[in-house]
């Protein structure tokens, strides 16, 4: 699109670039990294016809991301929000603009306060030709992005991913937990930066020191071939003459208006003359006057200048001398001394010639404004190149599984699968080893739940054998292997010192009777009824069955307190039972019970209590009549 622009530019000689359309629709459509690339693969594609344009990619660059990040708060969605981007567009390329033409012209004002017109000059032009050629690229690309379909612009936002899309929830959550200061984003964006900024200034002064040296040693072979030419005008034999008589020597004044026709050629030459040099100073044999500056008479005598203080023994000697560029009143200047000899080898004077470097200065920054331009865009193309894969490689891939192992539910087996298959559903894809990473992650996890699975089975397992170990396979009630566990429980807290409890013993009366009379299923009957008395009564987590008509509740704690009241009501509901003629003998509970509280003078473990227990229970018994003779 930007070089169709061009075309129907060129062939319609239209006012307007055209350059811009396709930069400003990828930037909106895909971004920073696609405008960006756009723009300035399109400078480069220009710089093959014309040079010019690839100095202008740092304005393309720049454009492309005023528009990715307008585009990004939605200002191209709706018309009269893409309004507000033309004189912000405009602005930008006009600013960028003009000062890029300004340091590619010559001209020694550029740093003066007189020059500031012409700047505002230069960014009107500007202005003015950028408002119809921006306002007509930004509209075209708007009414472009409306054709486009949505799943062509989801594609282009996805450009770069090595994984599936991230959830909005997700990705949310990402954002919230990044650490600026420990962000590794953070840390290889700094590093990036300051190796390609190191490179490009490193890069940068090296260039303008050698096209600096390669400009003055320029400078310095034209000097070297103009001098050549006063040294062949200037004749050995008659300088002390022309010291002596000047004006009034015969041919002086011919070879004065030579030297004036030499200094002419160039316009880079600012002193031209011919001294004799001597111990008392520089004596002129001939001085070329300046509009500025009156040239000295012929005889007269000039001090040597502090630059030349080194090189008096080889002047004084009448050898050559290397050229000097010193900055001073007279401006900046590159001087070159060549001996005139005699026939007989003698140095009788030295031909002079200073040459300006100020325009070096301009050319110099001319330079810089094209190596600044040039490394400007390319620069920031690389930097967002490699920002790009560092965030679609590394830091988005990392995040993304980080947030996962963070969000790991171990609930429920359905909480499970559904993390694993939100790790599957990642789908990272960059081929080196944050893929490797991401496969062992994914494996890893896999078998942990595997493992978990297996021993969660295990535990149910153990659990199962373990209730069965310990209940009561008639009644349902914790068994004596239950109640063993708790009395060592109750031993090892009188060894101690602070234990405090009570044991309940409850035995069953006439199971024979119900037995014989009715059948064993009976008698098991009575015994269930008997357990649920129990239970009822003392709480079925105190409760254990611990032989065959033989049941034990253990109390404490908040129990401990009110084992008298629960002993007499266990006693009155058995004689309430035994009342009730609506009842069927199995359903007829009959017990004893005893109760022994422990004693911490005399009791040296649970089962001296139990022992005491059972004997109050026996007497309970006999008192009820309840003994079996048999």
């Amino acid at each position: 699109m930007n070089v169709v622009g061009v075309i129907i530019t060129k062939t319609f000689n239209l006012s307007i670039y055209l350059d811009t359309i396709g930069t400003i629709l990828i930037a909106a459509l895909g971004g920073y990294v696609p405008g960006i690339v756009v723009g300035f693969s399109t400078n480069l594609l220009g710089a093959l016809f014309d040079t010019e344009e690839i100095f202008y990619g740092m304005v393309s660059v720049l454009l492309a991301v005023l528009t990715a990040f307008l585009a990004s708060k939605g200002y191209y969605d709706k018309f009269p929000k893409v309004l507000w981007v033309i004189p912000a567009s405009v602005l930008l390329t006009s600013i960028n603009g003009t000062i890029i033409e300004d340091m590619l012209r010559i001209s020694n004002a550029l740093g003066s306060w007189e020059y500031l017109p012409k700047i505002w000059e230069h960014f009107m032009e500007h202005f003015y030709a950028e408002l119809p050629d921006k306002a007509s690229a930004i509209i075209t690309a708007f009414i472009a992005l409306k054709f486009i379909p949505p799943d062509i612009k989801e594609n282009f936002k996805s450009l770069g991913r090595m994984q599936a899309p991230v959830s909005s929830e997700m990705q949310k959550a990402i954002s919230a937990n990044s650490k600026f200061v420990s962000s590794l984003r953070t840390k290889m964006l700094f590093n990036l930066m300051s190796i390609t900024l190191f490179v490009a200034i490193f890069i940068s002064a090296i260039s303008y020191t050698i096209y600096q040296d390669s400009i003055i040693e320029d400078r310095q072979r034209i000097a070297d071939g103009i001098i050549s030419m006063v040294v062949n005008e200037i004749n050995p034999k008659r300088v002390d003459e022309f010291l002596e008589k000047g004006y009034q020597a015969e041919g002086y004044k011919e070879v004065e208006r030579e030297l004036y026709k030499i200094r002419a050629s160039n316009s880079d030459i600012k002193f031209l003359y011919v001294y004799k040099i001597m111990e008392d100073g520089c004596h002129v044999v001939f001085d070329l006057d300046t509009p500025t500056i009156e040239a000295s008479e012929p005889g007269s005598v000039e001090e040597f200048d502090e630059s030349f203080e080194e090189l008096l023994p080889d002047l004084l000697a009448g050898r050559p001398i290397r050229p000097i560029i010193n900055n001073d009143k007279y401006g900046n200047l590159l001087t070159i001394y060549k001996p005139v000899y005699s026939s007989t080898g003698k140095c009788v004077c030295y031909a002079g010639i200073d040459f300006s470097m100020e325009i070096l200065n301009d050319y110099g920054r001319m330079f810089i404004t094209k190596v600044i331009a040039l490394f400007s865009g390319a620069v920031i193309l690389i930097f967002v190149l490699v920002l790009l894969f560092i965030e679609n490689n590394i830091i988005l891939p990392v995040n993304t599984m980080a947030y996962c192992a963070r969000n790991f539910a171990y609930d429920s087996e359905t909480a499970r699968e559904k993390n694993i298959e939100r790790m599957r559903s990642l789908d990272i894809r960059t081929h080196d080893e944050i893929e490797n990473l991401y496969s062992a992650f994914l494996k890893t996890t896999a078998d942990s739940m595997h493992y978990f699975e297996n021993l969660r089975k295990a535990k149910i397992e153990v659990a199962v054998m373990d209730k069965l170990a310990h209940t009561d396979s008639l009644t349902g009630l914790k068994n004596k292997t239950a109640y063993a566990k708790k009395t060592s429980d109750f031993d090892a807290a009188i060894a101690k010192g602070h234990a405090e409890f009570c044991i309940v013993m409850v035995d069953v009366n006439y199971l024979k009777r119900v037995n014989d009379t009715y059948g064993h299923e009976y008698g098991n009957i009575y015994l269930i009824n008997a357990g649920k008395l129990a239970c009822e009564i003392f709480g079925e987590e105190n409760v254990y069955r611990i032989g065959g008509d033989e049941f034990v509740a253990v109390l404490d704690g908040e129990n401990l307190a009110k084992s008298a009241e629960l002993v007499e009501k266990f006693r009155g509901t058995v004689k309430r039972l035994q009342r009730d003629k609506k009842l069927e003998p199995w359903e007829k509970v009959s017990a004893a019970v005893g109760v022994a509280y422990y004693d911490e003078n005399s009791d040296k473990s649970a089962e001296e209590v139990f022992k005491r227990a059972d004997a109050d229970m026996y007497k309970n018994k006999l008192a009820m009549k309840a003994v079996r003779k048999d």
